[in-house]
């Protein structure tokens, strides 16, 4: 089981690493909080020194097109907001 599987990557996020040293990721729903802090330290070698989590439901949506009504269900998943030590920075771009 893979613990983490994504790292959000947005404007908001971006921000709050910037100001609160906070990074988000979308993790396994079954992890719990002390899994989710070793498997960030592990793959970034940094400190954690905090670990919020949330889990987001699917919901329903309903798109008109010229054809047919589409149904369809967004996916749910649980997201880790994962606080670092100062000075420890996380680098998503370094690989690319």
């Amino acid at each position: 089981m893979s613990v983490v599987i994504k790292p959000l990557i947005t404007e908001k996020m971006t921000d709050l690493s910037e100001k609160r040293n906070q990074y988000g990721f979308v993790v396994n729903r079954k992890a719990n909080k002390v899994e989710i802090r070793k498997a960030i330290e592990e793959q970034y070698n940094v400190t954690v020194t905090n670990v919020n989590t949330m889990i987001y439901a699917g919901k329903n949506k309903k798109r008109y097109t010229k054809s047919a009504i589409v149904d369809g269900r967004t996916n749910h998943f649980k997201k880790a907001m994962v606080t670092v030590a100062d000075g420890d920075v996380i680098d998503f771009y370094a690989n690319i």
